[in-house]
């Protein structure tokens, strides 16, 4: 099934019914893609690929799902730059909401990926809901 990509505003916008089944991109703020960027893999091993990555402000990372674990990014709301916008895999607005949810919106089954572009520099610090009790935390570093 071919990659589809959604901006931020179209799924806050369309809410759960944006998502597609199957491999879903969901680009970041500010309504798309930036240029291209590194992949982070989502491990059988309950760990992001790699832990940390550098980029540069504007530049999209991908999280790739590349085990039989179902998995999301989301983030830690009171570790991202003040000014940048809340992600997470699945759209939702905030920390709360994801650990609030009952569905699986969200959650990347094998092959499925989830992209943000990042344009506030700072840190943003990231995990995912299944497998945070394992250690499954990532960080992304935006100069």
């Amino acid at each position: 099934m071919p990659s589809e990509t959604y901006s931020r505003r179209t799924i806050l916008r369309r809410g759960s019914s944006a998502l597609v089944v199957g491999t879903t991109t969901v680009a970041g703020c500010l309504g798309g893609g930036g240029p291209s960027g590194p992949t982070v893999t989502m491990t059988s091993e309950f760990s992001f690929d790699p832990v940390e990555i550098t980029i540069d402000a504007g530049q999209q990372v991908t999280w790739t799902n590349d085990s039989r674990a179902p998995h999301t990014a989301s983030a830690y709301e009171n570790a991202i730059p003040d000014e940048a916008s809340y992600f997470a895999s699945g759209g939702y607005e905030s920390e709360q909401a994801v650990r609030q949810s009952t569905s699986a919106r969200g959650f990347l089954e094998r092959g499925d990926t989830y992209s943000y572009t990042f344009d506030i520099p700072g840190t943003y610090r990231y995990f995912c809901l299944p497998h945070e009790e394992n250690g499954m935390i990532g960080r992304v570093i935006v100069e």
